[in-house]
């Protein structure tokens, strides 16, 4: 009977030893998962940072005169999609040129 134990005993000892190193290898590859997601979220900052401070002082002042008066609401609508289409109007600026046409 104690020979038989003995073979049970050590196969509990090592699958609760490979229970083990499975845990540590999953939460040390969660972690490090965690950590390249940080910092793919920092790089990406940073570059927005890099494009914001590249663009020319004169871009800003583009929403002012973006459409002409002269056509209708939809033609200048089309325009300042163009104008945001080309880099000229950034998301926000679009949006606020838009709202400011429809009356919104």
């Amino acid at each position: 009977m104690f020979r038989r134990r003995r073979p049970l005993l050590r196969a509990a000892a090592v699958g609760g030893g490979a229970y083990m190193a499975g845990k540590a290898r999953q939460r040390n590859q969660a972690e490090r998962e965690s950590a390249e997601a940080d910092q793919d979220a920092r790089i990406s900052d940073l570059e927005q940072q890099q494009q914001y401070q590249q663009q020319p002082p004169a871009a800003a002042p583009a929403p002012a005169a973006a459409p002409a008066p002269g056509g209708g609401v939809p033609d200048q609508i089309k325009q300042l999609a163009a104008l945001h289409e080309q880099g000229a109007l950034t998301d926000e600026e679009f949006a606020a040129a838009k709202s400011k046409l429809l009356g919104l």
